[in-house]
């Protein structure tokens, strides 16, 4: 499931588009199964990620879905604060050793870490 779930990241690098992206689908590396995620969470605007931590939605994600996401998935909500704060869309996986760090800081918490 986790390298599925990479797999469709990787697949949904999108460049930016003009203006300001009004669907979740429409933010860089964010596909359906992220999207749909993202909405389960109250997440429903790209707006709505602007000012969120990362780490705190990747968090918040694994304990309404019941199961620990990959990291991946934080990577790429990383990648989307990134867009988000410069208009510049990078792969999720450039996010991969800052991300790492950041999981890293919650190993002690009983969260299960690749």
């Amino acid at each position: 499931m986790a390298l599925l779930q990479c797999a469709r990241l990787r697949g949904n690098m999108r460049s930016a588009r003009q203006g300001q992206p009004t669907r979740l689908e429409e933010l860089p590396n964010i596909g359906k199964s992220i999207a749909a995620d993202l909405r389960a969470i109250g997440i429903l605007l790209p707006q709505q990620l602007a000012g969120r931590d990362p780490l705190a939605t990747y968090l918040e994600l694994g304990g309404v879905m019941g199961h620990r996401h990959d990291p991946c998935v934080l990577y790429t909500l990383m990648s989307v604060q990134h867009f988000l704060e410069s208009g510049e869309a990078l792969p999720w996986w450039t996010f991969t050793g800052e991300g790492k760090k950041l999981l890293a800081t919650i190993s002690g918490t009983g969260t299960r870490l690749v």
